[in-house]
C-alpha cells in the first residue's frame, strides 16, 4: 500500500531507517502535539483533574473497542507488569490449585512476577521450547488439575515466534485453569479480540505497536471474574468513588478499575489517545497486510541467502517481528546503527520489526546492509 502520507508523520525517517517497533514505536507528529497540549494544559490552568479524569475514561473506551471488550473490563495501568501484579495480589495459592504454568517465551518481568509468588505457595513450571517453538504436547504434560492460571505470551519478544493462543486455552479450560495473555508483542498489527480468544486476563501497552509512549499500558478482565477478584495492590484510582478521599477503608470499584492503583500518568494519556486513534484511523486491517508484505520479504531474501530464521517461517506461526540468528548480535546492530538503520537484538537474534511507516526501500536498504556483515549471520 501507498503509505506516504502515514511515513511523513513520522520525523525520524528524515535521518534514520528505523525497523525497531517490537522496542518501542517511532514518535509520530500527533503525539508530539499531545504532549504539547499537555504542556499548554498545564501552563494555562495548572491542575484540570476532571479533565484527566475523562481523558483517562476516553482512553478506556479506546482500548476496549481495539480489543472488542466492554470499558467496564478494562483497567488503565502504568505497565503491563502493574497490570499482571495487580491480578497476582487477588490470587490464592494456599489451595489444592497453586500451579501456574508460563514458558520460556514470557517476558523477563512477567515470569519474574510469578516466581516471586513462591513464597506465597505458587508452584511456577515453565514449559520449555523446542527449535523456534513451544510444542503444545509440552503443554499437555505440563496441565493438570492443580493449575490455576496459564500464562502466555501471544508473541515472543525474543524471536517473534507466536503462540497457538486458542489451543493452549482450550487444554487450559478442559482442566478448569484461568488464561493470561501478554499481547504486548501483537497489539496495534492485528485484530486481538478478547471475546474470541476467550482469555480471562489480557495485557498490552502503548509504547510498541500501539504508537503511543512508556508509562502506560491496559489490563483486560474477564467481567465474570470480576466479582470474585479482590486485588490487594490498590489505590484511590481502584475505589468505587475516586473523588470519594476515604482513609477509613478499601471500597474498589464493581468493575475492573479495581485492578488500578495511584495517580495514573496523566501526560501519557495524552500520548496514549493520540497513538490508539492513529491505529484507528488507518486500520487494523491495512496494517496487518502492509507489515505482512514487509516480513514475507525479509523471509524471502534470507532464505536465498542462506541465513537462519530465528522465528517460524510460515506467517501463522509469527507476529510482526522478524528474528535472524547472529553470531555477534550486539556488533550487527551496532555496524547497521552506523548504517542509519535501527534494529535490535536479543538472544543472539536480530530482530527486525516493521510498522506501518516502513516500507519495501527500508527493507532493501537493510538487506543490503546486511549482505555487508553476512559474517555476522549464521
Amino acid at each position: 500500500m501507498k503509505n506516504d502520507w502515514i511515513r511523513e508523520k513520522f520525523n525520524i525517517f528524515e535521518t534514520k531507517t528505523y525497523i525497531n517497533s517490537c522496542s518501542y514505536g517511532a514518535l509520530s507528529t500527533e503525539v508530539k502535539q499531545a504532549y504539547n497540549e499537555y504542556l499548554t494544559d498545564r501552563d494555562q490552568e495548572g491542575a484540570l483533574w476532571l479533565h484527566w479524569c475523562d481523558l483517562l475514561e476516553d482512553l478506556r473506551e479506546e482500548v476496549a473497542g481495539l480489543l472488542n471488550a466492554s470499558p467496564d473490563e478494562i483497567a488503565i495501568t502504568g505497565s503491563a507488569s502493574n497490570g499482571v501484579n495487580s491480578v497476582v495480589s487477588a490470587l490464592n495459592f494456599t489451595g489444592a490449585r497453586n500451579k501456574v504454568v508460563t514458558t520460556d517465551y514470557e517476558f523477563p518481568s512477567v515470569a519474574q512476577i510469578w516466581h516471586a509468588q513462591n513464597n506465597r505457595g505458587a508452584a511456577i513450571h515453565t514449559v520449555k521450547e523446542q527449535g523456534v517453538t513451544v510444542p503444545l504436547a509440552h503443554f499437555e504434560q505440563a496441565l493438570d488439575d492443580k493449575t490455576q492460571l496459564v500464562s502466555l505470551s501471544q508473541v515472543c519478544y525474543r524471536n517473534g515466534s507466536a503462540m497457538d493462543i486458542r489451543k493452549v486455552r482450550d487444554m487450559a479450560r478442559e482442566r478448569g485453569a484461568m488464561v493470561m495473555l501478554d499481547s504486548f508483542q501483537m497489539i496495534g498489527t492485528q485484530s486481538v479480540d478478547v471475546k474470541e480468544l476467550d482469555v480471562d486476563f489480557l495485557v498490552g501497552g502503548f509504547l510498541k505497536y500501539l504508537l503511543g509512549t512508556a508509562g502506560i499500558a491496559f489490563l483486560y478482565v474477564k467481567k465474570d471474574l470480576l466479582p470474585s477478584l479482590n486485588p490487594t495492590a490498590t489505590g484511590w484510582f481502584a475505589q468505587k468513588d475516586i473523588h470519594a478521599m476515604d482513609i477509613g477503608g478499601n471500597k474498589p470499584s464493581d468493575t475492573a478499575r479495581k485492578f488500578e492503583t495511584g495517580t495514573p500518568p496523566v501526560a501519557n494519556i495524552y500520548a496514549a489517545l493520540a497513538g490508539i486513534k492513529l491505529i484507528r484511523t488507518i486500520g487494523l486491517d491495512k496494517i496487518g497486510t502492509h507489515v505482512g508484505e514487509l516480513t514475507t520479504f525479509l523471509k524471502e531474501e534470507a532464505k536465498k541467502r542462506g541465513w537462519t530464521l530465528a522465528t517460524p517461517e510460515d506467517a501463522k506461526f509469527h507476529g510482526p517481528m522478524i528474528a535472524l540468528k547472529s553470531s555477534k548480535d550486539h556488533e550487527l546492530v551496532a555496524n547497521l546503527a552506523q548504517k542509519g538503520i535501527v534494529v535490535s537484538c536479543r538472544d543472539n537474534n536480530l530482530r527486525v520489526s516493521p510498522h506501518i511507516y516502513n516500507n519495501l526501500d527500508d527493507m532493501e536498504k537493510l538487506v543490503a546492509a546486511l549482505d555487508k556483515n553476512g559474517s555476522l549471520l549464521l
